[in-house]
């Protein structure tokens, strides 16, 4: 879009980076829309840059919010920022809302898959729940003031294992390997003037900011089981087998069940992925857009 953005090379230019953010300014809303409208209407490419570079430090703050997973932070800013850069692409301003809101959850879902690609842990096949306590431990243990390093204590653990619907032993291993998770209240500079914090975007949550965070897991869900409606039968069994079960089936089991070749159920469960994938894209900028719409 336009010209280049600022690009994150490593950790120890974060200040630096930050600094070259702050310079691109904030939209008002007059100015948000007209922008979007120049850039839906006429394919305006520098409206669509000003766009995107307004809302460099929403995915830089979202983005900070990733950094306990032990991935670098420059590639976690890239991914929020070709995120944002999607959600310009499909931002409708008729619908009365700002961008930054509807740009949170193309961000937060662009740095997610980023970070599921790059985790063994979390691949294809883990089960919901286990991705879901991936995301949320942090926030749980915030919850029941759970701060201090190393391991959580039994009740702590029973407490949190039981709010996220997995086991004990899924909570106690997921905390050792998300361990040392960085805080945006760390001091920014080593003589301790300002926090992380401080040179993003305003830390106060919007009404539609706090509606998307809690409700982000039902979205996904309800988008998940309405995308499945595109598949038909054959494409539902293999996928369902291949991607959703907690024991997949093999190739060759379904190339007997179906009574072709294991190749072609491989076909039909990569095509059908692909559907499954563009159809919850879909449903959930919907959704969003439905939600949002009604606030």
């Amino acid at each position: 879009m336009a010209a280049a953005l600022p690009v994150l090379a490593n950790e120890g230019g974060l200040s630096r980076y930050l600094d070259e953010i702050r310079r691109f300014p904030m939209l008002e809303p007059h100015e948000e829309y007209m922008l979007a409208k120049r850039w839906r209407e006429h394919g305006d490419r520098e409206a669509a840059h000003r766009l995107v570079t307004s809302h460099l430090r929403l995915v830089a703050k979202i983005a900070m919010g990733y950094r306990g997973y032990g991935l670098p932070i420059g590639e976690v800013v890239s991914e929020g920022n070709v995120g944002l850069m999607q959600a310009v692409k499909r931002f409708e301003p008729e619908k009365g809302f700002r961008l930054a809101t509807y740009a949170m959850w193309w961000i937060k879902a662009a740095i997610q898959e980023y970070i599921l690609r790059s985790w063994s842990l979390v691949k294809m096949g883990t089960t919901a729940n286990q991705k879901k306590l991936f995301f949320n431990l942090r926030k749980a243990k915030g919850r029941i003031s759970a701060l201090e390093e190393g391991d959580l204590r039994p009740e702590q653990v029973k407490q949190i294992a039981t709010q996220l619907g997995v086991t004990e032993q899924d909570v106690i291993d997921m905390n050792r390997r998300l361990g040392g998770d960085a805080s945006l209240n760390a001091p920014l500079r080593e003589e301790g003037e300002g926090e992380w914090q401080d040179w993003l975007v305003d830390s106060g949550q919007s009404q539609e900011q706090v509606l998307v965070e809690e409700e982000e897991g039902q979205n996904r869900l309800t988008a998940l089981r309405s995308a499945l409606s595109v598949l038909n039968p054959r494409e539902r069994r293999i996928f369902e087998a291949r991607r959703l079960s907690d024991d997949p089936i093999t190739l060759e089991e379904l190339s007997a069940e179906f009574g072709v070749s294991r190749e072609r159920v491989r076909q039909i469960e990569v095509r059908a992925f692909e559907k499954v994938q563009e159809a919850v894209k879909k449903n959930l900028a919907q959704i969003e857009t439905s939600d949002e719409a009604a606030l």
